[in-house]
């Protein structure tokens, strides 16, 4: 492939984007479908949680192996295969006949195949750019925003129309045709067609050469990871409840169903302008400290949530908290490059975001069980909140990148 006056990296940042908002539309879909799951099976708040929680954990657990498989054979198939079974899973969840099979059909379905297709596309965004890294992850996992404001409110306005099952249907048929579409667009890294990252005229010496840095076994030997691994992980039990709470909790305060997904989709409107706003901060304020302000501003949102009975309290709570949460994971991915280079990124990224797994699995159904026993989300959505500013801390002590890797020489 020669070297067109459009650089290939947009395009692998395209498919990216269309990876992830499908992916994850799918995802936080399941805030406008908690009423009538609820209702269906007569579930209680802790047990329909369970349904998100689920593939959360998995699709963060499945990140590690996934990047191994994609840094090994390529993201396209890795990108495809998982978005084919996530639209499997909403056709089993479509014809379930109890909540365990929506567990099965839904949960493992959209599990498996977003945490197979999520960590390789962004992995592959990494090693396509180093200068303009920021500016490009940002753009691509601004599709988990973009993901977040139109998967609840279309899925509302599907079930009001056509029910609950049949909405499911519907979503496995758009979420088949954009993994088609998105998996022809994200490319391997650029040094397979000859280029250099950035779209710079790459040197002699880098064409076909393969990206430097850290193998997974030799990160996970350093602080950093470790560092970055802890706090993800504290951030992460609070990070998906109010993707599965807002609505029942507006309810619950008299708002009303309709007005929880306006929620939803506020939280995803937050997320996308986050994704791009604070991705600019990290030119001047650095990618580490930029990751530590998200962890800070996502607990002192949560603390806001806590105090808040009104509409517009919710409403601000729902842009704030979405604005940060959307900072943080476009962050991530870029620091996990700055600290460890492309060589095994996408093995890195996954063995990263193991730990939210554990935190989306047990935070959501822990929050609605509290709720079943106290008659209040209170106690949870506090406890939440102290995480993410232990989490804060953590990332504070950290070096920055530049000063570790000065530190350590050229030895990996």
């Amino acid at each position: 492939m020669t070297q067109s006056r459009a650089f290939a990296g947009w395009r692998v940042v395209a498919g990216a984007f269309l990876c992830m908002s499908t992916g994850f539309a799918i995802v936080y879909s399941f805030a406008a479908f908690f009423p009538s799951l609820e209702a269906e099976f007569g579930a209680q708040r802790g047990d329909t949680s369970l349904v998100f929680s689920i593939p959360a954990f998995l699709y963060f657990l499945l990140g590690l192996p996934a990047g191994l498989i994609g840094d090994r054979i390529g993201p396209r198939p890795v990108v495809i295969g998982g978005l084919l079974v996530v639209a499997l899973g909403l056709v089993a969840a479509a014809l379930a006949r109890s909540l365990w099979q929506v567990y099965l059909g839904y949960s493992f379905g959209v599990g498996v195949g977003v945490g197979f297709s999520y960590v390789p596309s962004v992995a592959a965004v990494q090693r396509w750019f180093v200068r303009r890294r920021g500016t490009a992850s940002g753009i691509a996992v601004a599709g988990i925003g973009v993901g977040t404001l139109i998967g609840a409110p279309l899925a509302h306005e599907l079930i009001a129309l056509i029910g609950w099952r049949s909405t499911y249907l519907v979503l496995a048929a758009i979420t088949a045709v954009c993994a088609l579409v998105a998996g022809m667009l994200v490319m391997p890294d650029p040094h397979h067609y000859g280029l250099a990252p950035d779209g710079d005229p790459p040197a002699e010496s880098e064409i076909h050469r393969a990206p430097s840095g850290f193998t997974l076994a030799q990160a996970i030997r350093t602080g950093p990871f470790w560092a970055v691994y802890a706090a993800a992980f504290l951030m992460s039990f609070g990070l998906f409840v109010p993707f599965v709470h807002l609505v029942p909790y507006a309810r619950d305060i008299g708002l009303g169903t309709g007005f929880g997904v306006f929620l939803i989709t506020l939280l995803g409107v937050g997320s996308t302008a986050g994704r791009f706003l604070f991705a600019s901060v990290t030119s001047w304020l650095g990618r580490r400290l930029s990751f530590a302000m998200m962890l800070l501003g996502a607990g002192a949102m949560s603390v806001f949530w806590s105090l808040s009975t009104n509409a517009p309290m919710l409403i601000v709570f729902a842009l704030l908290f979405g604005a940060f949460y959307g900072g943080f994971v476009a962050i991530a991915p870029s620091l996990a490059a700055d600290y460890f280079g492309g060589r095994s990124l996408g093995a890195i990224i996954g063995a990263l975001y193991s730990g939210v797994g554990i935190g989306a699995l047990f935070g959501s159904p822990a929050a609605g069980y509290a709720y079943d026993f106290f008659g209040s989300y209170a106690g949870a959505i506090l406890g939440g909140a102290v995480l993410c500013f232990i989490a804060f801390a953590i990332m504070l002590a950290t070096p920055e990148p530049s000063t570790w890797s000065a530190g350590r020489g050229s030895q990996p």
